[in-house]
């Protein structure tokens, strides 16, 4: 898995933070109030109560929030990955849920406080990829769990809830650039028969020789229609028979073939 190196315009830099920002506050604002029966019930992740959602939000954000601090000049304490899952994953369903309302916070706060400078310059070790990344390569992935992970939650107490539609259109600007790269992991574009120009909320989706999202679908051959957060809920795979209300496709694919294109992560 390759990730781009060009950097991109500050304003989609300040974007990202601003969604990042956004999906927080939803989260801080909802949590402390869940009871232990709400934390231990179901989440839009099939194997995961909300408390252990929130457990893989609150670790991603200690450990994504230490390269970035490394990056622009800050001391950050040394430990590895695997203990920080195990101290995660050994606490309480309550502990978890509060320890994600601390480092997101912590994490939140130390990106929305980056000079211009840090910005524009700032590249990010994440340590699984072969060489370090532009700022808004490793913001956008946290993006992408974090938008994701947020409607996890949310549609555990709330069979209606919906990526927003801000953080929608931001996704969806990233995959067409910076996280063009993740679609070559999360697409499988062998699933359907020839070539689609598939539109969707806000975009287009060429399924071909790979999966890449355009930025319009002037003459399509499907066409998917629902809220903008659909798109977002289709390339992770929670577009699921369970949480379609309001979505139609027509056209030359049908929602049970874009399942299968995007299977989920």
């Amino acid at each position: 898995m390759t990730a781009p190196s060009t950097a991109p315009s500050a304003e989609l830099v300040d974007r990202v933070i601003a969604a990042l920002r956004l999906n927080h506050d939803v989260l801080v604002t909802l949590v402390p109030h869940l009871s232990e029966e709400q934390l231990t019930g179901p989440s839009g992740a099939s194997e995961w109560t909300i408390a252990q959602v929130l457990s893989h939000l609150g670790s991603g954000a200690e450990i994504s929030r230490k390269p970035i601090a490394r990056a622009v000049g800050l001391d950050v304490a040394d430990e590895d990955n695997q203990s920080i899952w195990a101290r995660w994953d050994g606490s309480t369903p309550i502990d978890q849920a509060a320890g994600f309302v601390e480092h997101d916070t912590a994490l939140v706060d130390l990106v929305e406080r980056l000079s211009d400078e840090d910005k524009a310059s700032a590249t990010i070790d994440m340590g699984f990829l072969p060489e370090p990344v532009p700022l808004v390569v490793a913001l956008g992935m946290r993006l992408n769990e974090v938008a994701n992970h947020v409607w996890d939650v949310r549609v555990g107490l709330d069979p209606a809830a919906e990526v927003d539609d801000e953080t929608a259109a931001v996704l969806v600007e990233l995959y067409q650039g910076p996280l063009a790269f993740l679609l070559g992991f999360s697409g499988k574009a062998d699933q359907v028969d020839g070539s689609v120009l598939l539109a969707v909320p806000g975009a287009g989706i060429e399924i071909a020789d790979a999966v890449t999202v355009v930025g319009s679908a002037d003459a399509p051959d499907a066409t998917l229609t629902g809220p903008s957060g659909a798109t977002v809920r289709l390339i992770s795979g929670r577009l699921t028979p369970e949480h379609s209300d309001g979505v139609e496709v027509s056209g030359a694919v049908s929602l049970e073939d874009l399942r299968k294109v995007f299977p989920g992560y």
